[in-house]
C-alpha cells in the first residue's frame, strides 16, 4: 500500500511551522525523521493533507548547556546523541541509550523529539527521559510551555500535545559527579523494541532517587520507593502491586519480565 497524496512544506522557523499547522481548512501534521510516521503513511493509518517538515528549522537542531540543564533540540537525531560530540551533562547516559536504539540507519534519521511525540511505550527515550526528570518544551500559537516528561506521555501513543503544537526542545537536568545510572531492556534481539524496560537514577548530591518501569502497555511508571531502588524490594510480588492498575495486572510472565529488567538496571547502580 502507498500513502495518499499530500502536500509538503519545509518551513525555516518555528513560527512558520506553527502557522502551517494551525490551518483550519486542512489536516496538517509535523514530520521530522519519519521513522514511525513513514510506515503509518504507507499503511494509511495517517492521512494528512499537508506534511510540515520541521527539520529545516535551525533552532530545533542544536544542543547546548543552559544553566544546570542540557537543552536538546527536537530534531536532534539519535545518531548525533550517540556520537557524543557535544558537552554531555548527563555523563554518558545520552550516548549510551542512543546507541542502543534500533539500528544505525534508523538512528541517522530518527529524532528525540519525534520519539517523544510518537509516545511508543517501548521507546528508549520515553523511559530514559522520564527517569532523568527531563522536561519537554512545547510551542503553539499561544506561546511556549514546559511539561515534565512524566506528565507529557499520557498513554500508548498519547501525549499532552495539543492540536497545532510541536515539541521544540527537551531539557535534561545535569547529573552530579556522584550520580549513578542503570538501564536495561529485554529484547529478543538487538535493535528490536523492548518488551520490558527498567531505568534507575540515583544522584545523592541532588537528592534524586528514581526508578522507572517502561514498555508496560501504557505511560512509564515512576517509582521512588527506596527499598525497591536499593534492590531488596524489587521482587515479583512488589512489582505486581506497582503494575496492578496497568493492562499487565495478573500476568505473571509479564510481571516477572519487568521485575528482571528493573533488577538488572538496579544492579548497574548498586554494583
Amino acid at each position: 500500500m502507498k500513502a495518499i497524496d499530500f502536500d509538503y512544506a519545509r518551513p525555516e522557523t518555528v513560527e512558520e511551522a506553527l502557522e502551517l499547522l494551525d490551518r483550519g481548512d486542512i489536516a496538517a501534521r509535523p514530520v521530522a525523521g519519519a521513522q514511525s510516521l513513514g510506515p503509518m503513511l504507507n499503511l494509511r493509518l495517517a492521512q494528512p493533507d499537508l506534511l510540515v517538515d520541521i527539520t529545516g528549522i535551525a533552532e530545533l537542531r542544536g544542543i547546548r548547556i543552559d544553566g544546570d540543564a542540557i537543552a536538546i533540540g527536537a530534531c536532534v537525531t539519535h545518531a548525533t546523541l550517540e556520537d557524543g560530540r557535544y558537552n554531555d551533562a548527563t555523563r554518558g547516559v545520552l550516548p549510551g541509550v542512543a546507541g542502543g536504539i534500533a539500528y544505525r540507519a534508523v538512528r541517522n534519521r530518527g529524532t528525540i523529539g519525534g520519539s517523544l511525540a510518537h509516545a511508543d511505550p517501548a521507546a528508549d527515550w520515553v523511559a530514559t527521559l522520564t527517569a532523568l526528570g527531563a522536561e519537554v518544551v512545547v510551542a503553539g500559537r499561544g506561546g511556549r510551555r514546559s511539561v515534565p516528561v512524566a506528565d507529557f506521555v499520557l498513554g500508548v501513543f498519547e501525549t499532552d500535545l495539543q492540536p497545532g503544537e510541536i515539541i521544540v526542545e527537551i531539557r535534561v537536568p545535569a547529573l552530579s559527579e556522584r550520580a549513578r545510572w542503570g538501564y536495561y531492556k529485554v529484547c529478543r534481539k538487538a535493535g528490536e523494541f523492548s518488551h520490558a524496560t527498567g531505568a534507575v537514577l540515583v544522584d545523592p548530591a541532588r537528592g534524586v532517587r528514581r526508578a522507572v518501569i517502561a514498555a508496560a502497555s501504557g505511560r512509564p511508571i515512576v517509582i521512588e520507593d527506596a527499598e525497591v531502588i536499593q534492590g531488596g524490594g524489587c521482587r515479583p510480588e512488589r512489582i505486581a502491586g506497582i503494575l496492578a492498575d496497568t493492562p499487565l495486572a495478573g500476568n505473571a510472565f509479564e510481571i516477572n519480565t519487568h521485575t528482571v529488567a528493573l533488577k538488572r538496571a538496579i544492579a548497574q547502580v548498586t554494583a
